[in-house]
Order: structure tokens, then sequence, then C-alpha cells
């Protein structure tokens, strides 16, 4: 399921939670929130960048423990094996 993001319409009102801003998993068929589940201050959600996946923090390790081969591009057309 998706995290969106949430924050406070008016960055004066609402409490903590909604002024920073919040993360929240809804499924992609649930209404969007229009106020703060703690206080009850109008929000909106606010468009942000996806995060998928680059990250290799243990992605390289896992995939040559599973068996996988890591190529790096040499030049065009052109790739070496890393492992």
């Amino acid at each position: 399921m998706p995290t969106y993001e949430y924050q406070a319409v008016e960055p004066s009102a609402g409490c903590e939670k909604c002024r920073e801003g919040f993360d929240i998993v809804q499924s992609i068929h649930d209404p969007k929130l229009t106020v703060c589940p703690e206080c009850g201050a109008p929000i909106h959600r606010v468009i942000c960048a996806p995060a998928i996946g680059r990250s290799q923090s243990g992605l390289d390790d896992r995939a040559k423990s599973a068996g996988f081969t890591k190529l790096k591009r040499i030049s065009k057309g052109e790739y070496e094996k890393v492992y």
C-alpha cells in the first residue's frame, strides 16, 4: 500500500504533528484525509517524490547471495562482471 504525506493547510493552525507533516499508509482506494486525526485541523495531501529502491544498502549482498550477477558498464555496449 502506498504511503501518503499530509500537512496542515495553515501552518500556524493545528497540532505539532500536522504542522510538521506526517506520513500515513493508505489504500489507493481510501478517500483523502481532510482533517488531522489528532486535532481536527484542516490538512491536505502533499505531492512528493516516491521512494523506489535506489538504495544500495544490502541490495548487492542479497543479490550476490541469491546467485545473481552484477555487471558494470565500461562503455557503450561493453560490460564487465563485478561478481
